[in-house]
C-alpha cells in the first residue's frame, strides 16, 4: 500500500496488514500515522473483507513514537514534528477522534474482527495500536508499557477508554503513573493479551481464517453488539486530546524529554497546589 504498510488478501477475505518499517521497529513517525489511518479508510470499503490481521515485521510490532520527534521536542517543543507543524488536537476530524487517534480507533471502527498480532515490544502508541485491535495475541517473550508518562505525556491515541474496558481501575493506575515495563504473562493476567502464542502471526491468520468461515452477516452484527457494550468513547477522546496540549511544550514535559535523551534524572519545576 506504501512504504509504510502493506496489505495482502487471502482467498478467504482475511486482510493480512504488515507494518514494513522494520529497521526502526515500526516506530511511529508522519508517515506511518497517515498509513494507518489510510489502510482503515481502505478496509473499511473493501468488498468481500471479512476479518484482519495486524502485526509487524522485523523485531517489533511497533516500538511507539519514531525518536526522531522526541528529538524534535527537545529543541522545539511542542508536538515534535518538524517543520512546526501546529494541529489542535481538540478538533475532531474523524467523528469522535482525531487525527492520531483514528491510527487507533480506526481499527475498532471497521466492521470486521482485528487480531494484533504482537511480538517483540509495544510501547506507547505502538501499546495503544495493539489496543486498538478486538483481540491481541502475543508472543511469550513481548514487552509492552504505557510509556508515555517517560516522556511527560499522558496515552491520547485512544488508549484510555480502551484501556478502561479491559482492566482494573487500579491496574490501569499502575500502569500509567509508572510507565513499567510489563511482560506477556503479566498482559494476560491484567486482560491485555488475548492468547500467548510462540507464532502470534500464524495464530491470529488461523483464527481470523476461522472467522471469516462464519456468516459475515453474524459476525459484522457481533462485532456492533460488541462495540455498544463499552462506554461512550467521545468524552474519553477529547479528554484525551486537552490533557496532552496541555502538557506538550510544557517545561516539565521538555524537561522529561531532554533527562531521557541525555540520560540524566529530571530536574522537575513543583505544581503549584490548587486553590
Amino acid at each position: 500500500m506504501n512504504d509504510r504498510i502493506q496489505v495482502t488478501m487471502t482467498p478467504e477475505g482475511v486482510a493480512d496488514v504488515r507494518l514494513t518499517r522494520a529497521d526502526k521497529m515500526n516506530a511511529l513517525d508522519a508517515a506511518m500515522f497517515e498509513a494507518l489511518v489510510d489502510t482503515t479508510t481502505r478496509l473499511r470499503a473493501q468488498k468481500g473483507l471479512r476479518a484482519v490481521v495486524l502485526s509487524g515485521e522485523g523485531r517489533a510490532f511497533c516500538a511507539g513514537l519514531d525518536m526522531g520527534r522526541f528529538a524534535a521536542m527537545k529543541e522545539q517543543g511542542g508536538n515534535g514534528i518538524a517543520g512546526g507543524e501546529a494541529r489542535d488536537l481538540s478538533v475532531r476530524t474523524f467523528g469522535v477522534a482525531n487525527h492520531p487517534q483514528q491510527a487507533v480507533w480506526g481499527w475498532r471502527e471497521l466492521p470486521v474482527p482485528v487480531i494484533a498480532a504482537v511480538h517483540g515490544v509495544a510501547f506507547g502508541g505502538g501499546f495503544q495500536l495493539a489496543l486498538g485491535a478486538d483481540m491481541r495475541f502475543v508472543a511469550p517473550e513481548a514487552r509492552m508499557s504505557v510509556m508515555e508518562i517517560k516522556w511527560g505525556l499522558v496515552p491520547d491515541m485512544a488508549g484510555t477508554p480502551i484501556l478502561a474496558s479491559l482492566v482494573r481501575d487500579d491496574i490501569l493506575r499502575d500502569l500509567t503513573y509508572t510507565g513499567r515495563i510489563f511482560s506477556a504473562q503479566e498482559a494476560l493476567n491484567y486482560g491485555l493479551a488475548t492468547r500467548l502464542c510462540d507464532d502470534p502471526r500464524q495464530a491470529a491468520l488461523d483464527a481470523a481464517r476461522e472467522i471469516a468461515g462464519k456468516s459475515p452477516d453474524a459476525i459484522r452484527a457481533a462485532k456492533r453488539l460488541l462495540n455498544k457494550l463499552s462506554v461512550d468513547p467521545a468524552p474519553a477522546l477529547l479528554a484525551e486530546s486537552v490533557e496532552q496540549m496541555k502538557l506538550m511544550g510544557s517545561p516539565n514535559q521538555t524537561e522529561a524529554v531532554r533527562a531521557n535523551l541525555e540520560q540524566r534524572p529530571p530536574r522537575f519545576i513543583d505544581v503549584e497546589p490548587a486553590a
